[in-house]
């Protein structure tokens, strides 16, 4: 899942692109028309990168070409230059190996087109989550079958380099079935790009590190964890643009919780836990992904089995949740969702129905509106929005 912070580096690029056109042209700068997309699929234990682009007028998808270049690409980040793209690869063995990889691409100026740079191992069995840092050194990676996490370095031709760190967790929590052992599922930074978060859905903990961007390194921070409930497995996390809030989905539990966040020390605070899912529902679910709207005022989580978003207004003054809702994502198992830049449209990834739909946000309640359209992507695992046309 991209970081809020993630998000607004994005944002900043969209606003870039259209400062450069008044300078260019000289006249009145005019939004955006269209985005790029890319969307990370698996299907039959093989994946692609399928592209396109999002009309940010009526919020229709257009799929133009695919990269099976790698397998299982479940989770992308795209470097801050924009040239650069990179997927996380979700397998148990790469070069023969007991270890997942990190794929590098590098992206067409003109088509969006992905061209493979190369590879790297992540040291850990069944990656499916990672970052890049604001500063696009290094890349960070989240080995959910083994339970670690590790750093690859950037250079600056956008290929992967060495492995300078690597973390392995230790320990188990209360469920028998999920949590007998480590599962990290993803890793997140600060806006300040000092502290790493590893949310460990094996271990109820958002683990803490220091993080050198220069050295590419990881270092236990004091507190070196915050604990969720026990069995509630935390999934993923996202920033609050302030900085000053975090929030996660918590996979096993089906809840959110908030969580305020003192940047100096890499300390959260847990404020509370908010249900995400309506009173009455009974069937079985589990929580997948979460993001916070760009302008901070809405928290948006995905619920797989009830098959929905979530939505959340935020108390931007004490970082509370109040519940504002459900939205069918129209379709079965939405593993993963993005909210573009712009903050105009939700992308939903149903995994199970082969389906990314878009929905439009509406900026005062947070509610999510269909928009009509559609693509079909078989196994969609990551949805991913960013400039280009």
């Amino acid at each position: 899942m991209r970081s809020s912070f993630g998000r607004s580096i994005v944002a900043t690029a969209v606003a870039a692109a259209c400062l450069l056109a008044v300078l260019e042209t000289g006249c009145t700068a005019a939004a955006p028309h269209r985005l790029r997309v890319y969307v990370g699929g698996r299907a039959k234990g093989k994946g692609g990168i399928h592209r396109g682009h999002l009309d940010l007028a009526t919020g229709a998808i257009t799929l133009t070409g695919k990269t099976t270049q790698v397998p299982n690409p479940s989770f992308l980040a795209m470097h801050p230059n924009g040239r650069f793209l990179y997927a996380v690869n979700e397998v148990g063995k790469w070069a023969d190996k007991p270890t997942g990889a990190v794929s590098a691409f590098a992206i067409d100026p003109g088509t969006g087109a992905l061209t493979l740079l190369n590879q790297g191992p992540t040291g850990g069995r069944g990656p499916c989550h990672l970052a890049v840092d604001p500063t696009g050194r290094n890349v960070l990676a989240a080995n959910y079958g083994s339970g670690s996490a590790c750093v690859l370095r950037i250079g600056p031709d956008g290929r992967l380099g060495k492995q300078t760190a690597f973390v392995q967790h230790e320990g188990h929590s209360v469920d028998p079935r999920r949590q007998t052992s480590p599962h990290a599922h993803a890793v997140n930074l600060d806006a300040a790009n000092r502290f790493a978060f590893v949310t460990d859905l094996g271990l109820d903990q958002v683990l803490i590190y220091r993080f050198d961007a220069a050295a590419g390194t990881f270092a236990a921070n004091d507190p070196p964890f915050v604990a969720a409930d026990p069995g509630a497995g935390p999934r993923h996390m996202a920033f609050h643009p302030s900085g000053n809030y975090a929030y996660v989905v918590n996979e096993l539990t089906s809840s959110v919780t908030a969580m305020a966040y003192d940047a100096a020390a890499g300390r959260f605070t847990p404020i509370h836990t908010a249900a995400a899912l309506p009173k009455d529902f009974d069937g079985k679910n589990s929580g997948a992904e979460i993001e916070v709207h760009p302008s901070g005022t809405f928290v948006y989580a995905s619920m797989r089995g009830h098959d929905s978003i979530a939505v959340f207004a935020i108390d931007t003054a004490t970082g509370r949740l109040t519940p504002a809702g459900h939205q069918s994502t129209l379709g079965q198992r939405p593993r993963h969702f993005s909210i573009d830049p712009t903050g105009t449209y939700l992308l939903a990834a149903n995994q199970a129905s082969g389906t990314v739909v878009t929905f439009r946000i509406d900026a005062a309640t947070g509610a999510l509106t269909p928009t009509g359209h559609s693509v079909e992507v078989a196994g969609p695992l990551c949805v991913l929005a960013a400039p280009g046309s």
